[in-house]
């Protein structure tokens, strides 16, 4: 369910891309930054419209929102954390 919220909807600041493919961050739309990461995980910020797709294109096997109240956290210094 949480990952059709990243397909459909821009209101989270953030997501966490699980099982990125090994050139994920390069892969990365413009505007989009890495807000944190971990052996399976890729925290990603962007004010950009459609990051969930984009994150999908980019590699990942699964993304969830990050950011929102509820939702997983983007990181220290980040929005939403």
């Amino acid at each position: 369910m949480l990952s059709a919220v990243m397909l459909f909807s821009d209101a989270a600041p953030g997501a966490v891309a699980f099982f990125p493919a090994q050139d994920f961050v390069a892969e990365l739309p413009d505007g989009a930054g890495v807000a944190g990461a971990g052996r399976f995980w890729i925290a990603v910020r962007s004010d950009q419209p459609g990051l969930g797709l984009a994150l999908y294109r980019a590699g990942a096997v699964l993304v969830l929102p990050a950011g929102l109240p509820g939702c997983l956290p983007l990181g220290k210094g980040q929005a939403g954390s």
